[in-house]
């Protein structure tokens, strides 16, 4: 019997072995097996291929997401609601969410067994990075690895890679609340992010690093920015002028809002993005070779076909 590898690691459109991956002949077994050929080197593969179906799941996750960080400012006063009532609904629906994206994935072709493996292993190290900071100055080295990894292999994966390794790092860390869905859906915008940045296949050395050490800093700005609106619709009002006053116009706590992120947190934000950009440009170059090689590898976007055993 042999078999088919069809897929673009090839760079010729098919490429035909016999037996176990035997490699051997100028046209017979020269894809991602051997990784020789200028189509496996010079191309770029998605762990998660985003397919209609992940696009449109997506779209809802987000959709959900930001109704759900955002939907305090535009509540009556008189309402009572808060965050805190809201949270478990958040995580409630974002579980099944986040199971339709992975579903969509594997729907559209995007998600194999090799994928999701190197989901858990990336999870795994995300997670064990988080402790090592503490929180302490807002220094987090998990977030270098959500900017690389979302870079190499694509949004789909990256949002699915930070919503999982928030949940994860929550478990190991105690850090269950009603926060966790919140850090979730953020995590999952922030590796997102860096998968949706130009040049992915033709940007590479130093041009890259800058640009995903930039996106690093600001975007964990944002991160941190995200999720003080999660909380600051929490905290009663008070006689300062960085309060949240359920009622007012939308103007006037957008003013406070940022007084209040100013006043807080900015010191932690800080921390945050600078880390995340020493990290980036001192590791960055080694992991983004790793993980670009171990996808190509891997060959994610392969399909194996069987054909008919030959009279």
């Amino acid at each position: 019997m042999s078999t088919r590898r069809t897929g673009p690691e090839t760079g010729t459109g098919t490429s035909t072995s016999t037996g176990a991956e035997r490699g051997t002949g100028a046209g017979t077994g020269a894809g991602a097996e051997t990784g020789t050929g200028a189509g496996v080197r010079g191309r770029r593969v998605r762990a998660v291929r985003l397919g209609p179906r992940a696009v449109v799941a997506l779209a809802l996750v987000g959709v959900i997401g930001v109704f759900s960080f955002g939907w305090p400012l535009l509540a009556d006063g008189g309402s009572g609601l808060a965050h805190s009532g809201d949270a478990p609904w958040l995580f409630a629906a974002l579980l099944p969410l986040l199971v339709g994206v992975v579903v969509a994935t594997i729907a559209d072709g995007g998600l194999d067994a090799k994928a999701i493996a190197m989901l858990g292993v990336l999870a795994a190290v995300g997670a064990a990075l988080r402790p090592l900071g503490a929180g302490t100055a807002g220094l987090e080295p998990m977030f270098f690895l959500m900017v690389l990894s979302g870079r190499v292999l694509g949004p789909g994966f990256g949002f699915v890679l930070g919503a999982v390794t928030m949940f994860a790092s929550a478990l190991l860390t105690g850090g269950v609340g009603p926060w966790m869905p919140f850090q979730m859906l953020s995590m999952g915008w922030f590796a997102m992010g860096a998968g949706l940045l130009p040049g992915p296949e033709r940007l590479r050395g130093r041009a890259e690093l800058l640009m995903l050490a930039g996106y690093g800093f600001l975007a964990a700005f944002a991160y941190g920015t995200v999720m003080n609106l999660a909380g600051w619709t929490v905290v009663p009002p008070s006689g300062s002028g960085i309060s949240f006053h359920p009622g007012d116009p939308l103007a006037d706590n957008l003013v406070r809002f940022l007084a209040y992120c100013a006043a807080t947190s900015l010191g932690w934000d800080l921390g945050r993005a600078s880390l995340t950009v020493v990290l980036v440009l001192a590791v960055g170059p080694a992991l983004l070779k790793a993980l670009r090689r171990a996808t190509r590898r891997a060959a994610f976007e392969a399909r194996v076909t069987f054909d008919a055993p030959r009279e």
